[in-house]
Parts: C-alpha cells; structure tokens; sequence
C-alpha cells in the first residue's frame, strides 16, 4: 500500500486517496474508513473516477456525502455519519453545499 492510500487525519478530516488505486480496493478501503469515524469527523476521500457503487452502500450504513470535482483529481467525496451534527457543519464550511440541521445535500 503505497503512502497516498494510508488515511491521514486532522482534528475533524480523515483524507484517504484512492486515486491510484484499482477497483474494488477503494471501494473497500472508503467503506473501513467510514467505519472508524470518530464523533465530529468526516472522510475526505480524492479519486479518478466516480465511484457509483460507493452511493448506495454509503446511504444503506447511515452515511451522507458531498461530491465535488476536486483540485487534484477528478471527484472529492467528503462522507459523514447521517447523525453527526458536528461533522456536517465541518463539512459545509468547506463546501458551502450542506445543510447541518437537516443533513442534506443543498443542490
């Protein structure tokens, strides 16, 4: 596992780059990451494709998400848990996107 792909945390960001990586390794890594989320903490996860078989099993273990184009690579997801007030506020303050109280995706 090179560098990029070990999750690296900050107080409340938990960044994992699964840009290089084949499928379903980043599928399985994004899900055991989410996992471990600690209260207050989102997932910043940076790849080269969309990851459309990541949406349903984020929405089936109570998880919500943000999709943006990122800067370095083609999709930046940031995933929360569904309850985890502190996280969605975190998350929207760096995306401007997502409504705390209802922990919702503002289109």
């Amino acid at each position: 596992m090179s560098e990029e792909t070990i999750p690296q945390e900050t107080l409340q960001e938990v960044l994992l780059n699964v840009s290089e990586l084949e499928p379903p390794e980043p599928l399985l890594l994004v899900l055991e990451a989410a996992e471990q989320l600690e209260p207050g903490q989102y997932l910043r996860m940076l790849h080269r494709r969309d990851p459309c078989l990541l949406y349903g099993n984020l929405k089936d273990n109570d998880f919500n998400y943000f999709q943006r184009r990122g800067s370095t690579t083609l999709v930046e997801l940031f995933i929360w848990r569904n309850s985890d007030r502190e996280a969605a506020a975190a998350v929207e303050a760096i995306t401007g996107k997502v409504d705390p109280d209802s922990r919702k995706i503002l289109q």
